[in-house]
């Protein structure tokens, strides 16, 4: 793909300070990019590169226009800017429009226009394809599955039956929608399994990674509001209803019946307790373990960070004698107000 200064700046309406016909061919960080290639900087820390690059043209503020040396369109959010641009040089191969002669579809299947289903993709009874969706190999989708326009599944995702995908949804290799969620009453002597009888249903433009597991409902459905974005290896556990635009990075899990609200954040590693409710605009910082509900927007942490190996071993030991300490000080706290009061 080659785009000039000159295209660049109408299509984001930046403000460009430099020769709008210079070509850009590709993309770079400001450290390693090559003329030719745009970059960005979105945080200060990095100006030093910026001052150094070899790029043909940065994205960057105004208050750091001044420090390039090469031509520079003046944007208000650079990373955002350099996302809305960075779909010119996808490198990803082409889609075919078409069914491939190894795909095993069912007869009552429906397969929108423009469609393109891969080799040994099985696509069950009742499906619905949407239009210039695309199934890439290996895929499965199970009976009664209704998948809407301009969604991408990459190849090996497993969908169980009757799971609901909004349009323009991504879904990366390995993902498994649909299965059934950890439902079993415990007898006293063993596990008698709940059946699963709830679906999930999946909002428009929501992006998931590869290796996520989201669970269906018991009863009621999964959802997952539009717009959501799921990193890699991210368990959603049954019933569990997330809002339109909240982020999950990787290897977060969630258990069952859980809601989060619009807008959340979640850092890699988060664990979050069931049957709880977080509010709108929650951010949950890396390894956090939710164990209540958190009713008001704003950032939330715990655990301990990396210290030394010795410093480490006295705070735990410590930590285990916290409620003995508490307890004192209680006391303590108690004879001084006795004390006080003889006075």
């Amino acid at each position: 793909m080659v785009l000039t200064l000159g295209d660049i700046a109408e299509e984001l309406g930046a403000e460009l300070h430099g020769d709008p016909s210079i070509a850009v061919t590709g993309l770079g960080t400001l450290k390693s990019a090559r003329p030719g290639e745009l970059s960005f900087l979105a945080n200060p820390r990095y100006r030093s590169w910026l001052e150094s690059t070899q790029a043909s043209a940065v994205l960057c503020r105004a208050d750091q226009q001044p420090f390039s040396p090469v031509p520079v369109l003046v944007v208000k959010d650079p990373h955002l800017a350099y996302a809305q641009i960075s779909r010119h040089f996808d490198i990803a191969p082409p889609v075919t429009p078409g069914v491939h002669p190894r795909a095993v579809i069912d007869s009552s299947a429906i397969i929108g226009a423009g469609a393109s289903i891969g080799a040994n993709v099985v696509i069950e009874a009742d499906a619905e394809i949407g239009p210039g969706s695309v199934i890439m190999a290996n895929s499965f989708i199970g009976a009664g599955c209704h998948i809407a326009e301009g969604v991408h599944i990459w190849p090996n995702v497993t969908i169980y039956h009757g799971v609901v995908i909004g349009a323009r949804t991504n879904i990366h290799a390995g993902s498994v929608i649909g299965c059934d969620g950890f439902g079993f009453a415990f007898s006293g002597s063993g596990w008698t399994k709940v059946y699963q009888v709830g679906t999930v249903r999946i909002g428009n433009d929501v992006d998931i990674g590869a290796g996520v597991t989201i669970d269906r409902g018991a009863i009621d459905d999964t959802v997952i509001g539009a717009g959501m974005i799921i990193d890699n290896q991210v368990h959603i556990a049954h019933n569990v209803q997330v809002g339109e635009g909240t982020a999950i990075a990787a290897q977060v899990g969630v258990a069952g019946s859980t809601s989060i609200g619009r807008f959340c954040v979640f850092g890699g590693q988060v664990g979050i307790a069931g049957h709880l409710q977080l509010a709108d605009q929650v951010q949950v910082l890396g390894k956090t373990m939710v164990t209540g509900s958190l009713n008001k927007a704003g950032t939330y942490a715990s655990g301990i960070p990396a210290d030394s190996q010795d410093k480490w071993r006295k705070n735990a030991v410590r930590f285990r004698q916290l409620d003995e300490m508490a307890k004192r000080l209680r006391a303590l706290e108690k004879r001084l107000d006795d004390d006080n009061s003889a006075d």
